[in-house]
């Protein structure tokens, strides 16, 4: 069965697979407290697939405070929560989907909204300054 046609579950394993058992948001790990689900970072209602190169495994919390937050703005807010978000994840996760898109074309919808994410998250020096915001602050 082709990955574009596998149900959440069978590709929220995958993410769990491919990016170990933590929430790319908060990097809490996932266990009978913290529950995996799977979140789109180019959200459905922006044309984004339900693939698994467009989804990340979040906690409940995050996914659901994330809610249509972008990616970077997301990964901004977690770093002045004071979490440790793995944007260098959500980048893979973001470039493999752009790759998906430049092989099997359309996703009309979701093309200028995956570029612009990509474009601010290479912005970010490869994403180490998202990592560093919840040392040094959102001020520096």
């Amino acid at each position: 069965m082709a990955e574009s046609q596998q149900g959440r579950a069978a590709r929220l394993e995958l993410e769990l697979q491919r990016d170990g058992p933590t929430c790319a948001w908060c990097a809490r790990e996932f266990g009978s407290h913290v529950v995996p689900t799977t979140d789109h970072l180019v959200p459905r209602v922006k044309g984004g697939p339900s693939r698994l190169e467009n989804e990340v495994a979040a906690c409940r919390r995050c996914n659901r405070e994330r809610g249509h937050r972008s990616p970077v703005d997301w990964l901004e807010e977690c770093g002045r929560r004071g979490w440790t978000p793995d944007a260098g994840r959500v980048l893979r996760v973001l470039t493999s989907l752009e790759e998906v898109v430049a092989v099997h074309g359309g996703h009309r919808r979701a093309r200028p909204y995956l570029d612009n994410q990509l474009r601010r998250l290479r912005k970010h020096d490869q994403v180490s300054d998202f990592q560093d915001v919840h040392e040094t602050g959102p001020n520096g």
